[in-house]
């Protein structure tokens, strides 16, 4: 069957101790329900492994890894931080701490909300959304022909057609198969549109997929570039699969 679920389309680096210039972020953001207590993680970066953002960019999500169930609240779990030097001691701490989400003050259509620290602010977009069912998806990049730049991004119909980013950037940090988990509407569309480009050369190529969610089953698409060819696999999970995937 059918739930409601939280969906988060991006997190954003609102306010940054340093207005301009990059900064070196690494940390948590992860989510519990009160289906599973256990953290799902948003956003997961070691201090080994940073990610290099500045103010007003998107923080590129690693999670979630199930679909997150709404049936009162959500709790949200942060600690995030700058990496700085040598030592942990050194770092500064941007964030630390939890927010609570209700289910009846939870917005239906895909909204900014600001989550503060002490010196940064980080911007959520994101929405309950009622009979839903989770889209596993799992991309496989293959025969690749050197360097070439991927943007993937997803369009899905909350209230109104919504399109947000999954990846962008080098196909050279794509390693094997990547997989994300999208909330959707049952019996509406989910579209999964790829612009790739090589490296150095001026356009892109443009292509989508589309797929119509169900409660279970799979689907797959297959697009054959000049650079490589990528297989999209979708996996459809309802109640209670699309929380424990």
């Amino acid at each position: 069957m059918t739930r409601e679920m939280m969906h988060i389309f991006s997190l954003k680096l609102a306010i940054s101790p340093i207005n301009s210039g990059s900064i070196q972020l690494y940390g948590y953001i992860a989510a519990r329900d009160e289906y599973d207590l256990r953290l799902n993680y948003i956003f997961n970066r070691s201090r080994e492994d940073p990610i290099i953002v500045q103010q007003g960019s998107l923080i590129e999500m690693t999670g979630p890894k199930r679909g997150i169930a709404f049936y009162c609240d959500v709790l949200l779990e942060l600690d995030m931080r700058i990496e700085n030097g040598e030592n942990e001691g050194d770092d500064t701490q941007l964030i630390d701490g939890m927010s609570e989400f209700r289910g009846l003050l939870m917005p239906w259509e895909p909204t900014e909300i600001p989550i503060n620290g002490d010196c940064a602010t980080v911007e959520m977009s994101a929405a309950l959304v009622s009979y839903a069912v989770a889209a596993i998806v799992e991309v496989i990049i293959s025969e690749p022909h050197g360097v070439f730049h991927l943007s993937l991004s997803s369009i899905v119909c909350v209230v109104e057609e919504h399109e947000f980013q999954l990846f962008h950037g080098s196909a050279s940090d794509w390693c094997g198969a990547r997989r994300f988990v999208i909330v959707v509407t049952v019996n509406t569309m989910l579209h999964l549109k790829f612009m790739v480009g090589e490296r150095g050369a001026n356009g892109h190529i443009e292509d989508t997929c589309s797929f119509k969610a169900k409660l279970n089953g799979d689907a797959r698409h297959l697009m054959n570039f000049e650079v490589a060819s990528i297989l999209t696999i979708v996996t459809w999970a309802a109640w209670p699969h699309g929380m424990f995937y």
